[in-house]
């Protein structure tokens, strides 16, 4: 038998969604959000995740988004689905004639990345202004079902000469034996990363950020580990197209560990 995630709790404005407001997103898609994880009422690095929607809000409608509001709208739709654990997602939209950001927020069942070893098939795609998170990719999608039907478990977008910058729903960071290293391309800096950056140097260990390319003397090839991230967790990389990388179960388990000392702020 067939079954079905359960139905997500919407809001726009702290109001349960309507069919009037909902024409909103499926007609204005024109925005920017944010997604994290909730558990017991609270969520790591909620202050870069306000930052991130202030940030988007005053460069796509020029109008700030502030932050206090943000958070009594998330406990409204937390406490509206009833749960104190779940999968959260503000949108950010700015309907035709409106003078304030419409806020939706959704709330889901918790989700966790899976801790398996993950595939990933490079592609020829570059997001326009990766900085900001928005909605409505239809390249990563359609890159991220390609890699699926090849049998991979995501899409690992390059820039023109093969340069790596990001995954499809993550960000990648490699192992090279002593430090880790992000791609020093264009790409979204996602909350996780943040905050892996943030906790390894406050470790004494400074992560660091490069060119990577896909071959040549900065190809992934050079580097023994990778991994991907995002707000559901960190999981290795076994392989990139047909480069293997072997799987550090230290190097996981520490950053895990240094994950999990960022602290959690109340919602």
């Amino acid at each position: 038998m067939t079954t079905h995630p359960p139905t997500p709790h919407i809001e726009f404005d702290g109001r349960p969604a309507t069919e009037e407001t909902l024409r909103i997103p499926a007609l204005y898609g024109y925005g920017h959000f944010t997604a994290l994880q909730v558990r017991d009422g609270k969520a790591r690095g909620l202050a870069p995740h306000l930052a991130r929607l202030d940030a988007a809000n005053r460069e796509l409608f020029e109008l700030p988004l502030d932050g206090d509001r943000v958070r009594e709208l998330i406990r409204h739709a937390l406490d509206g689905a009833g749960r104190r654990d779940a999968s959260v997602r503000v949108n950010g939209y700015l309907p035709p004639g409106a003078t304030r950001t419409t806020l939706m927020v959704t709330v889901r069942e918790p989700a966790v990345l899976p801790s398996g070893a993950r595939s990933l098939m490079s592609v020829p795609y570059a997001r326009t202004a990766p900085h900001i998170k928005r909605p409505g990719e239809f390249g990563q999608t359609y890159y991220g079902m390609l890699a699926g039907r090849a049998g991979f478990d995501e899409a690992l977008l390059t820039a023109p000469g093969g340069v790596v910058t990001e995954g499809a729903v993550t960000n990648i960071g490699f192992w090279d034996g002593t430090s880790v290293v992000w791609p020093g391309a264009p790409a979204l800096t996602g909350i996780t990363m943040t905050l892996l950056e943030r906790e390894l140097a406050r470790a004494g260990r400074p992560s660091v950020r490069r060119p990577v390319t896909l071959e040549g003397p900065d190809g992934v090839g050079r580097y023994r580990s990778a991994f991907v991230c995002n707000s559901q967790g960190i999981a290795p990389v076994r392989r990139i197209d047909g480069v293997g990388f072997t799987v550090d179960e230290e190097l996981m388990k520490d950053l895990g560990a240094v994950y999990d000392s960022a602290p959690e702020d109340v919602v």
